[in-house]
């Protein structure tokens, strides 16, 4: 089976074999180097505060084969200023930024619901916080994973914080430099928290140009850590090219439609992309195979037939 290779730092966790957790105990989904690949569609904001639309990419996150579905926490009043908050915005929701923000955030009884759709499809499911209150708030539906955005990097109360809860947590690393990721890398690593650490490139949609994935086995090698890969492109390439590089983890934006509105939906994948992203991902690990090169099943037979000075000499 397909290993990448990195040696662990001594005293660095083992992160490579933790369980979902127990609101996934239907699954035997594991964080693990790639004999099998994680999938998680994020839904994030893409569900525009609508419940109907929110179960509808459940749905399709559980029919294209993923493992879990990710949304999006904020407390409005911590994670924006108050005169951002009153300017002007059209939206759906009214005439203002705070309108528009909290027409995105579902209420606890909504999160309950949620938990309750996906336990019953049969689906892990967690939320990127983006404030310590959103995070206490999530970490109460005893969620399989946290999530780090890379926006949330430099915010070491926030970090120390997602880490102390012990759950293993997938920490995206864009707009980052190595100083950045390796304080909160010791940070985890001092709380002995399991940790996945994801290439991100922040923009959207990101340009396939910028992706840079060859970062990915730099991770690998700088951490000891297992590594994945969270794509912001429109594409389904990229995302297949990270898992063949070893992204134990890949982690995609989902959309019933892409010209919906929403920040996010130009950079999410439709269901036929995102079903053609998650097959093709499922044969990966088979296809890389050992790296031991030796007889493939079925050559001797061909080589019978096309070396015939071997047989004109016995």
């Amino acid at each position: 089976m397909y290993r990448y290779s990195y040696i662990r730092p001594q005293g660095a966790p083992l992160t490579d074999s933790f369980a979902l957790g127990l609101n996934a105990s239907h699954q035997n989904v594991m964080w693990q180097r790639p004999e099998r690949i994680t999938v998680i569609a994020e839904v994030g904001i893409n569900h525009n505060g609508d419940m109907k639309l929110a179960k509808q990419l459940i749905d399709i996150a559980v029919e294209t084969g993923c493992d879990a579905v990710k949304f999006q926490k904020r407390t409005i009043d911590l994670v924006y200023p108050a005169h951002v908050l009153d300017a002007p915005r059209e939206s759906p929701w009214g005439e203002t930024q705070r309108a528009q923000k909290e027409g995105l955030e579902f209420s606890r009884h909504q999160y309950e619901e949620i938990n309750e759709y996906c336990r019953n499809r049969g689906i892990a499911w967690s939320a990127s916080a983006w404030d310590i209150p959103s995070l206490n708030f999530i970490d109460e539906f005893d969620p399989p994973f946290h999530k780090v955005a890379s926006a949330m990097l430099t915010h070491r109360a926030f970090i120390e914080a997602v880490a102390s809860k012990g759950r293993t947590t997938l920490i995206s690393t864009g707009m980052a430099n190595w100083e950045i990721i390796d304080d909160v890398v010791k940070v985890f690593r001092e709380a002995k928290t399991p940790f996945v650490l994801l290439h991100t490139v922040s923009t959207y949609p990101s340009p396939e140009t910028d992706l840079n994935l060859s970062v990915i086995h730099t991770l690998q090698e700088r951490y000891g850590a297992p590594v994945g890969y969270s794509g912001h492109e429109a594409s389904v390439s990229p995302s297949i090219v990270a898992a063949s590089l070893g992204a134990s983890v890949i982690e995609r934006h989902i959309t019933v439609d892409r010209t919906m509105y929403g920040s996010d939906q130009a950079a999410s994948l439709e269901e036929n992309g995102l079903r053609q992203l998650v097959s093709v991902i499922r044969k990966i690990p088979a296809m890389m195979g050992t790296g031991e090169k030796d007889w493939a099943p079925g050559e001797r037979e061909v080589a019978e037939k096309l070396r015939y000075w071997e047989s004109a000499d016995e």
